[in-house]
């Protein structure tokens, strides 16, 4: 790994560093930091606690939030947020979302997608700056653009305040979390079945 894509100090307990399922806590409260999509006055609010380092948050991506967004986002029943939170290699995943953010709010969700499609690549040949900087120019930033993004000591502090409270407060300890109007519905990936279950009562009576 280059130089710049040193090891940034992450105040996580061991626990937390497992790309595993999430256990316990409350997914309320929004903030301006939240990156979202979909309609901000929804009936339902999903929650998802990711990381873009993590195997089963791009699986999950790739497998079922296409079918998710179609069904319930793109129709307006669900306010989805996307909350940052880090696993292993800590310093690339906080490299990453800190490029997603660079790009823009209109680029993050792209940008965050294309990382995940990255993965296999970044972890087979364990070069993780050439994908970052290939994601990076092709949402029009330049390596100057791209090395000061990812060395941002302000950002990274404030990715870290956002981690920790998604530790402390939402009790989240790995990912993917999911939270359907501040409830916790399943540990790991989340099927359609899953999501059904947990949104459909909640729209019921609803237009």
């Amino acid at each position: 790994m280059r130089a710049m894509l040193k090891t940034v100090a992450v105040a996580l307990a061991a626990a937390s560093l497992l790309s595993a399922c999430a256990k316990g806590g409350a997914g309320a409260g929004l903030s301006d930091d939240d990156m979202t999509l979909g309609k901000a006055d929804a009936p339902v609010t999903v929650i998802e606690y990711a990381s873009d380092t993590c195997s089963h948050c791009a699986r999950f991506d790739k497998d079922v939030f296409p079918a998710f967004k179609a069904k319930y986002i793109d129709t307006g029943k669900v306010h989805y947020v996307f909350r940052e939170f880090l696993t292993a290699p800590e310093n690339v995943a906080a490299s990453g979302f800190l490029l997603a953010r660079c790009a823009g709010k209109d680029k993050y969700f792209q940008v965050v997608e294309a990382i995940f499609r990255s993965q296999d690549e970044m972890f087979a040949t364990g070069d993780f700056r050439t994908p970052l900087l290939r994601i990076a120019k092709s949402v029009g930033m330049t390596d100057a653009q791209f090395n000061a993004c990812v060395s941002d000591e302000k950002a990274l502090a404030a990715l870290q305040t956002r981690v920790d409270k998604a530790i402390n407060e939402a009790k989240v300890s790995g990912t993917p979390t999911f939270f359907v109007n501040g409830k916790q519905i399943a540990e790991g990936e989340v099927t359609m079945t899953q999501f059904d279950n947990a949104i459909q009562p909640l729209l019921a009576g609803k237009k």
